[in-house]
């Protein structure tokens, strides 16, 4: 039985679905049956069972793909920063047309941007975002009435849409390493650790019980706060709760940190921070070798975004000394220039491809690229957000997408396929089915009503 609770149902019994065939973490299994409790959590997963009349039948079933980094409301200047300028364009560059567009952003159309945004990365198979926030002031850089009203705009939105979100208010007190102050275009971002962890505190408050909601803290970046107040996040966050941070994506940046505080970027964290599972370094794009270990070894998750760092220009992050150094990557939108997983995972393969001027780099011999890129990016991506989620697997969350397999190149191909054809041969990648927390949010490709059935 369910009751309609707004846009979607609140399930008040068990689901209890049924797959032709499920990526485990074993690997894909044939006739999986999956229990699901009302609050949305996997509670049994049983290969080669038997269907029964009132089971939920779907094809091939996967985890849900965490969204671990997004800006939403940078999806507004998607496609419109691609003419070239006299000086020639970069990362800095952009960085002023994006000011330019923060600029013209309150809260009622900040959630107006972000509700499209989650509803397509819902359709695209995203199951949860982790919203790096940091349009905390108005234009004018006074603090609204209610300081959390941004970021309220955007939980407001992913309420809506039924994803879940890992909100990240973004410590910014400073335009560069040095000291140098926020400049006036910056102005709306400046949030000093107190700000940040009283804004936290607030929404973890307000949220407590809501499965679907998880608050944590981000810094901008090295260049945008002081080794004190980093310190002063950190340990004024609770234990355990996501912290982020953009890392050496630049490699201006890199010099820059290097000179201020006498060590690259991702070498400073580890000395001073103990980096762990609750860390993710965005794009930690220019690591030398000897980082690339350390962040490998410490469990730290890298936060990798394809999409936006090939049109910003950023660089690659070395993947396959990552790799064999054990290391947790996940994925994200970052800008929304594009929103969707397989087109990250894509690009992560095969800029490495282009770089190594070879084939297959993301795995091992005889596995399968697709299914490693997908796998490893979902659990990485749960760790990333503070889900129990990244896994079809007894205790975790119901996060799960269903794919198209009626057409082409799904269509007939055997379960080892399924991924690489996905990932690298699917030109209208999108899953046919996409749930959160047990409760179904687009049916054939569409918005799901209240009962499960498209709108």
């Amino acid at each position: 039985m369910e009751q309609s609770a707004g846009r979607f149902a609140v399930v008040t019994a068990g689901v209890r679905l049924f797959a032709a065939e499920a990526l485990l973490p074993t690997g894909w299994a044939p006739h999986v049956a999956i229990e699901i409790s009302p609050d949305g959590t996997i509670v049994s997963v049983r290969p080669g069972a038997a269907s029964h009349a009132a089971d939920d039948r779907c094809g091939a079933l996967l985890p849900g793909m965490p969204n671990l980094h997004s800006h939403a409301f940078q999806r507004a200047l998607a496609g419109s920063a691609e003419r070239r300028s006299r000086s020639g364009d970069d990362f800095w560059s952009w960085r002023e047309a994006m000011y330019r567009l923060a600029a013209t952003l309150d809260p009622d159309s900040l959630r107006a941007v972000a509700l499209d945004v989650y509803r397509a990365m819902l359709a695209a198979g995203y199951t949860a975002v982790a919203e790096f926030h940091y349009l905390h002031r108005d234009p004018a850089g006074v603090w609204y009435a209610d300081r959390a009203a941004m970021a309220r705009a955007l939980l407001d939105a992913a309420r809506e849409a039924g994803i879940a979100i890992c909100l990240l208010p973004a410590l910014y007190a400073q335009a560069d390493v040095d000291g140098t102050p926020l400049g006036a275009q910056q102005r709306r971002f400046a949030a000093g650790p107190d700000d940040v962890l009283d804004i936290a505190a607030t929404l973890r408050h307000e949220a407590a019980g809501d499965a679907d909601v998880v608050i944590g803290a981000c810094a901008h970046s090295l260049r945008a706060v002081t080794p004190e107040q980093l310190r002063e996040l950190v340990d004024g966050s609770p234990p355990g709760v996501p912290i982020h941070l953009h890392a050496a994506e630049q490699r201006r940046e890199v010099e820059a940190v290097e000179a201020a505080l006498g060590a690259r970027p991702v070498a400073w964290l580890l000395e001073h921070y103990g980096l762990g599972p609750r860390w993710c370094l965005v794009h930690a794009t220019h690591l030398d070798a000897a980082e690339r270990d350390a962040l490998a070894a410490c469990g730290a998750v890298a936060g990798l975004c394809p999409t936006t760092e090939a049109n910003l220009g950023d660089g690659i992050f070395p993947l396959p000394g990552y790799r064999s150094a054990g290391g947790t990557f996940g994925i994200g939108s970052d800008s929304n220039v594009t929103i969707a997983p397989v087109q990250e995972l894509r690009w992560l393969e095969y800029v490495q491809r282009l770089v190594e001027r070879r084939r297959i780099i993301a795995a091992g011999p005889g596995e399968s690229c697709g299914e490693v890129l997908y796998a490893t990016a979902a659990r990485g991506g749960a760790l990333a957000c503070g889900l129990q989620a990244g896994s079809i697997a007894p205790g975790n969350r119901a996060d799960l997408v269903v794919l198209d397999d009626r057409r082409p190149p799904l269509a007939g191909a055997p379960p080892e396929e399924l991924l690489d054809r996905y990932v690298f041969a699917d030109d209208r990648a999108a899953p046919r089915h996409v749930m959160v927390r047990g409760r179904w949010r687009i049916r054939d490709g569409l918005p799901a009503g209240p009962n499960g059935a498209r709108d």
